[in-house]
């Protein structure tokens, strides 16, 4: 730093009053407004420990000023950026929205822990890696999501498009940022088809060259299906309905889960499972009967499932979904091994992850496979 900044900066120090805080912290978020200041590793850290020690000393508005000329700065101290974006929102908004100097690591962080305002005004930011576009969309809220949408510098992965196209069906604020985006491909498009208004099935037509006589047969298809599942399905909701009952009269009980199970009543166990996972039927029986144990191993976490209760229903699912390998020892062996290395918090995580991307456990899988 030139030499009369450094006077300055230690004349300031010297002052130790509320005001003199304020005008040391004002005066090091004035050297940062310089656009061609360039700052050495050491004076950074300087000043990254001085904001550090002084930023929840000053008043609200010296910070909203301070944040508002970091945001924009082309070098900046990391850690203050960080305590910055984790501030209030009047605070936080400038340096979420434009800072440079915040690591996806933060940014998933605050997604994570601080508010909805918070995950909007990163949902905003010129560029979003398809990590933190994955968390976003893991909080499920709708205005943020339909932000993240727009944002054409949102780097959103292939799985996560695919899920938020599902999603359009019943939530509509999706459908038209989703087909805006340059990096939605025609098939899921064509998987848009049946459930969007005429006019963005006009749209899909003439953006993703798809012929229309395809498209239209599909619809009639769908249509066609969906009232032969009607029926069936009633069966479904019934056992649905009565599981979240259950769960709201704090009756859904894992002795209960037990006995509907031996009982061999399958749509109501699944229904169950699903209703304390938060994950949909569909996903639910995935994980329940495929071959790999760690899909039930996953659920059991979440549920919270005791070692008893796991093994009770691991051999029951064997009875109920028998496999080649059903009467194999080794498979509860293996069961158990994983069902005591897996944490609960590990387990949600992943869970969460399988709501977006229910393809997300087989590319686990694959990448602990070892070499050959």
């Amino acid at each position: 730093m030139i030499a009369t900044d450094i006077g300055k900066l230690i004349e300031l120090a010297r002052n130790r009053s509320t005001d003199g805080r304020s005008a040391l912290v004002s005066a090091i978020g004035n050297l940062f407004e310089v656009s061609d200041r360039q700052f050495s590793d050491h004076e950074l850290a300087l000043m990254n420990d001085i904001l550090k020690k002084l930023l929840q000393e000053v008043a609200k508005p010296i910070r909203i000023a301070l944040a508002a000329k970091l945001a924009q700065a082309k070098s900046a101290p990391a850690e203050v950026i960080e305590i910055l974006g984790n501030d209030d929102i009047e605070i936080a908004m400038p340096i979420l929205i434009h800072s440079e100097f915040l690591t996806d690591r933060a940014l998933i962080d605050i997604i994570r822990q601080r508010t909805k305002q918070h995950r909007l005004a990163v949902a905003m930011r010129r560029r979003l890696s398809s990590g933190v576009c994955d968390a976003l969309v893991e909080m499920r809220e709708r205005d943020v999501i339909q932000q993240l949408l727009k944002n054409h510098g949102a780097q959103i992965s292939q799985a996560t498009l695919a899920y938020l196209a599902d999603q359009s069906a019943w939530v509509d604020e999706y459908q038209e940022p989703l087909l805006h985006r340059r990096d939605l491909g025609p098939e899921l498009a064509k998987r848009m088809y049946a459930h969007v208004s005429a006019a963005l099935r006009n749209y899909i037509v003439a953006h993703f060259q798809i012929d229309r006589a395809e498209l239209d047969a599909k619809l009639a298809e769908a249509t066609s299906q969906a009232l032969e599942r009607a029926t069936e399905e009633n069966h479904i909701d019934a056992a649905q309905a009565l599981a979240d009952k259950l769960a709201q009269r704090n009756e859904l009980t894992y002795d209960l889960i037990v006995q509907t199970l031996r009982r061999g009543e399958v749509q109501l166990f699944e229904a169950m499972i699903a209703q304390m996972t938060g994950l949909s039927r569909e996903l639910v029986a995935r994980l329940l009967y495929e071959e790999e144990a760690d899909g039930f191993v996953i659920v059991a976490r979440v549920c919270g499932f005791d070692r008893s209760t796991f093994t009770t229903l691991f051999l029951l699912l064997q009875h109920a979904h028998p496999r080649d390998d059903a009467d194999d020892p080794q498979q509860l062996r293996r069961g158990l091994e994983l069902y005591d290395r897996l944490r609960p918090e590990t387990a949600r995580k992943v869970a969460a992850r399988l709501s977006i991307n229910p393809d997300f456990l087989r590319t686990l899988r694959h990448k602990s496979k070892p070499a050959t």
